[in-house]
């Protein structure tokens, strides 16, 4: 089908001037479509990534990337509760686990965080303070205030920012904390417990900062009995997206007490939801390029129908049908293709200066996109991943492959007795 001379003419019809104005404006159109369509299916793809990861990191910053919690009945009143010979031998074991890079025991509560006349929810944390690498994000989230604060037996806390407001907190304020729990014979005998706040931490999530306080891990066993606190192992692995591969070696190291979860199950919904819409915006801008394939089998149908003189001279002079359809192919293919890569150069460009244009953008018609009152990442990030490029480039270089089937078919069955009647 392209054989060297089908390749020349369709070549020659991609550079000939001669065309008609419109044939030439279908023409460009195509190109820009193509162009524009992969492009915009690179740049969005791209954001949506950045949005990804700085939700993954800002998920991850406070939360357990791999948690080892007693087994559903373990922990019971009707069950024997686990020992902290137990945890040190699970901590043992995870710590051997190859990928692991730190385990650190944790303890959580639900509780009410009251200050009149308000009350919220909140999730009360028990934290090794005297664990560095393990409280590294804490520390570096805190807004007022001082990590080293949060001393055992010292009832200090460190609550989040949209507690912190809500309340109207700031270190050295007092906090009471209502921790729900029960007698021995069922009855409801709730524990109020004065802290005294020793900072206050932001990391831009509401699911953090409006829910958790930490306190150390001492005082939350203190607090409330084992029954009604929630223990576990924090895993640290060295690879954030191997978390499930860490935490399957870790189901089979452990004794079936122990139940093993990693970040990817505990936010699954947000991830689900991201995937879910990176399908459905990938889909609808595909459709561009589709729109330009079809301006591809519009213009070649009305080259084949300008070219019908040209066509039967080459087959009088034995040219094969197939050789016929190769010159239409080749030049819907320089046209498609040609479109595909301005389109790669242009959404990689823009993709990889996005947190330089948007700026400018803002500067110059001076408006916000990511408003701080409204957004808690303000800034838009890009990531390009080349596995998207590729999938978008190869899925754009099909359909415009396809667009120049029938055009290339309806030339090759062009008879030359026909097309040469009226000349």
């Amino acid at each position: 089908m392209f054989h060297p001379l089908s390749v020349y003419v369709g070549l020659r019809y991609v550079r000939a001037r001669s065309q008609k104005f419109f044939v030439s404006f279908i023409t460009w159109a195509s190109l820009v479509g193509v162009c524009v369509g992969v492009a915009a299916l690179i740049v969005i793809l791209s954001v949506m990534n950045g949005f990804e990861a700085e939700l993954r990191d800002r998920l991850l910053s406070l939360s357990a990337q791999v948690r080892v919690n007693a087994a559903a009945g373990t922990g019971s009143v009707a069950a024997a509760p686990m020992s902290s010979a137990d945890w040190q031998d699970a901590a043992r074991l995870a710590r051997s686990a190859a990928g692991v890079t730190d385990v650190t025991p944790y303890a959580e509560l639900q509780a009410l965080a009251v200050r009149q006349p308000e009350m919220l929810p909140v999730v009360l944390r028990g934290i090794d303070v005297q664990d560095r690498p393990g409280t590294a994000e804490l520390a570096r989230a805190i807004t007022q205030g001082h990590l080293a604060d949060l001393v055992p037996a010292s009832a200090h806390v460190i609550v989040g920012a949209v507690i912190a407001e809500r309340l109207g907190l700031s270190p050295g304020d007092p906090l009471t904390l209502l921790v729900p729990s029960v007698n021995a014979d069922g009855t409801p005998v709730p524990k109020l417990r004065e802290f005294t706040v020793a900072g206050v931490f932001e990391v831009g999530l509401q699911d953090h900062d409006a829910t958790l306080v930490f306190a150390p891990l001492t005082d939350v066993r203190a607090l409330a009995p084992q029954a009604a606190a929630s223990e576990g192992l924090r895993v640290r692995v060295r690879d954030v997206l191997a978390a499930p591969l860490v935490a399957a070696r870790l189901r089979q190291l452990l004794p079936a007490r122990f139940e093993v979860s990693d970040w990817t199950q505990d936010n699954a919904n947000y991830f689900r939801a991201i995937r879910i819409e990176k399908t459905m915006m990938s889909l609808i801008l595909l459709l561009i390029v589709a729109v330009a394939a079809f301006n591809i089998i519009a213009m070649l149908v009305m080259v084949v129908t300008d070219k019908r003189t040209d066509i039967a001279i080459v087959r009088t002079f034995g040219a094969s049908p197939r050789r016929v359809m190769g010159i239409f192919i080749t030049q819907g293919l320089v046209i498609g293709w040609l479109g595909v890569a301005l389109g790669v150069a242009l959404g990689v460009t823009l993709a990889l200066h996005v947190e330089t244009i948007v700026p400018f953008i803002e500067r110059t018609f001076r408006f916000q996109i990511m408003d701080s009152d409204v957004y808690y990442i303000t800034a838009i990030p890009s990531d390009v991943h080349a596995g998207n490029v590729l999938v978008i480039a190869l899925a754009a270089l099909g359909l415009t492959a396809l667009a120049t089937v029938y055009p290339a078919i309806r030339a090759a069955r062009t008879a030359p007795a026909e097309a040469l009647r009226y000349e």
